[in-house]
């Protein structure tokens, strides 16, 4: 399938900005150059990273002619509010299936978000994430029954459809970078964007080097679903498929899924003072903490996923 075959409703404003950041690198004690990808800046929503994957999850959704968008998350997940804007905005329902119960994480800026959006909530009653993979295909039979059409995405829009997204991103990099090679570094959840750059980086001959930070997952196993997301995006599009090789995962996950990091939090503050650079606590600030480790002497990029609502919260709320 070609990309241009793939349905797609158009969400992010594209290309996004990628911006030099020196002070920051030199900061960070960088021998190489830095530069930030914004993709905190798609356009649409809060929807950072997601707006690139949501653009092609819609566009299948509709093209089958579904009405309601089911998927689900932690209540801080930043694909939840995304997901909602995006269904609304492309005129269907959406359900969200929520891990835990009401309560105190009711009142998370990203839930709000999503409710905001239109987003109906469904609460598992347990905080242990798998109950939401268990009970989306659940709410789906069930609306199902009640005449509905739903189209049903996994945590974080993971799928070979969504990354195809990110497939389409390296073009838009390598224009920006000429022929440098390059590293780019990423906070990697689910790993969906990951895998589409994997797959768009070996579709260009692999001059750029693609190293996820995970938050949330052991790094053997998001290496493992970020390779096989990437294999499924190639083989859609007719690409070179990648190698275990093509794949890094580095473990910046610190206490824990959906908490800050002493190592990300200083990073974040850095990133503040010295290129006014928002990040957030629990995904992108420990990402940008790993680049020293794995920058090189050539220049680095850090791909800014967004996380808005959540670092803005952190800013209010002190944690910086």
């Amino acid at each position: 399938m070609a990309v241009g075959q793939a349905a797609r409703i158009r969400l992010a404003v594209l290309p996004t900005p990628l911006m030099p950041a020196p002070r920051l690198a030199a900061g960070l004690g960088l021998r190489g150059a830095l530069w930030i990808k914004r993709d905190d800046l798609t356009g649409f929503a809060v929807a950072g990273n997601k707006a690139r994957q949501l653009e092609f999850l819609l566009g299948e959704a509709c093209q089958v002619g579904a009405d309601v968008l089911v998927t689900g998350g932690s209540p801080g997940s930043n694909f939840l509010p995304a997901a909602a804007a995006a269904a609304a905005y492309s005129g269907l329902r959406s359900v969200v299936v929520v891990g835990g119960a009401p309560g105190a994480s009711s009142s998370h800026p990203n839930l709000a978000a999503a409710a905001a959006w239109g987003a109906e909530l469904r609460w598992t009653g347990s905080v242990d994430r798998s109950t939401i993979d268990e009970m989306l295909p659940v709410v789906a039979t069930g609306l199902a029954r009640e005449g509905s059409r739903p189209y049903v995405l996994p945590r974080g829009g993971a799928t070979a459809v969504g990354a195809t997204g990110y497939r389409l991103a390296v073009d838009e990099i390598v224009e920006q970078l000429g022929t440098v090679p390059a590293t780019v570094v990423l906070a990697c959840g689910s790993g969906g964007t990951q895998a589409g750059l994997v797959a768009g980086v070996v579709a260009h001959g692999r001059q750029v080097r693609v190293v996820g930070a995970s938050v949330s997952r052991p790094a053997g196993e998001v290496g493992e679903r970020v390779l096989g997301l990437a294999r499924e995006v190639s083989r859609r599009l007719d690409d070179p498929p990648p190698e275990p090789s093509d794949v890094r995962v580095l473990d910046a996950r610190g206490p824990g899924h959906g908490l800050a990091s002493r190592e990300g939090d200083a990073a974040a503050a850095l990133a503040l003072r010295c290129e006014g650079l928002v990040l957030d606590p629990v995904y992108t600030a420990k990402a940008m903490a790993v680049v020293p480790s794995v920058a090189t002497d050539g220049p680095t990029v850090f791909w800014h996923t967004g996380g808005l609502v959540d670092a803005v919260a952190a800013l209010l709320g002190g944690r910086r």
